[in-house]
């Protein structure tokens, strides 16, 4: 299994991931490779040629927070280059309620399906004029029937009730209105699974009035990348949200969260997101006695409201949360 511990934080919190799922059970043999910034200075590449071949062989990939260049001219980023290598046209973040977890609201519990191959993510664009600049976005019916039958699919396996489509089609009608009709040709061979749709400004207000009423968002990239973070807040932050890019043969596992540079090599960072995102694998490789086993004990270090890193009110390291876990796997 290719393991890109990433940048800043992510060598931190990804070993820490590792650690306890090997303590929870979990059978791997790591193959670790480089990237982002960490690569781009030994290699003179942020996606050394070694990287792709690994996850090409190993078809599942378990990576941490790399760094993106922002607002100037340098390598692109890593995640989305990964994402289009593979196909990884999925993008799913399960977002819900923790126990001791101080948040704004109780009883979250929906899923984030973000399509995750297109629209501005494309990167075409160019300058028209000077001052002037023009992006592309791009939505196909092939992609949106993907993502579609995905959510419907996922709800599905999860029995969840309802599928939502977030869009702007009521402005961008030919490009969020070709996602829309996809979703809705899907929602036909699904009929128990309840189907509705909300613009992208609307669903956000609904979102922090009223969380609880959602089940599974389906979205394009750009609206995905935006809510899900939303979401993330309503339970935390993004140091307690898991995250996987799925494709047909490949799947990457991450931890969401940015690199954090402030902190890196301080020992104090939250492992918790990369571990969650741990048992998202753990599950996904068939071996899901052992994601259940770390997932209890993940859960249950929250509630103990004890062992907690300073982003959560604590004081504990990372070291010291990764110990604790281990301890409670250990009973």
């Amino acid at each position: 299994m290719t393991l890109i511990p990433g940048d800043g934080i992510g060598p931190e919190v990804i070993a820490a991931a590792a650690r306890v799922m090997e303590a929870a059970g979990g059978r791997f043999r790591w193959d670790v490779q480089k990237a982002g910034k960490a690569a781009f200075d030994e290699c003179g590449t942020p996606i050394p040629d070694a990287l792709i071949r690994s996850i090409r062989r190993n078809r599942v990939g378990f990576k941490g927070p790399l760094e993106t260049q922002v607002g100037r001219v340098g390598y692109r980023s890593v995640n989305v280059a990964l994402r289009k290598t593979f196909d990884l046209y999925a993008n799913v973040r399960p977002i819900r309620t923790l126990p001791g977890v101080r948040s704004p609201f109780s009883g979250v519990d929906l899923i984030v399906v973000r399509e995750n191959t297109e629209d501005v993510y494309s990167g075409i664009e160019h300058q028209i004029a000077p001052g002037v600049v023009e992006s592309v976005k791009v939505i196909t019916a092939r992609a949106s029937r993907r993502i579609a039958r995905y959510a419907f699919e996922l709800a599905g396996r999860e029995r969840r009730r309802r599928v939502t489509s977030i869009h702007k089609a009521n402005i961008m009608k030919l490009s969020d209105g070709l996602f829309l009709a996809c979703a809705r040709q899907v929602a036909k061979r699904h009929a128990r699974i309840k189907y509705d749709e909300l613009i992208v400004d609307n669903a956000c207000m609904q979102l922090v009035l009223r969380p609880q009423e959602f089940d599974v968002l389906l979205l394009e990239n750009l609206y995905g990348d935006i809510v899900s973070d939303l979401c993330a807040g309503l339970v935390g932050g993004l140091g307690l949200v898991p995250g996987a890019n799925i494709g047909n043969r490949v799947a990457i596992f991450e931890a969401v969260h940015g690199t954090a540079p402030d902190i890196a090599g301080k020992g104090v960072a939250n492992p918790l997101a990369a571990i969650f995102s741990g048992v998202m694998l753990l599950r996904h490789v068939g071996q899901p006695a052992a994601a259940d086993r770390l997932e209890r004990a993940a859960l249950r270090l929250l509630a103990e409201r004890r062992t907690r890193t300073r982003d959560l009110g604590g004081t504990a390291t990372t070291a010291q949360v990764t110990e604790r876990l281990e301890a409670l796997l250990s009973r």
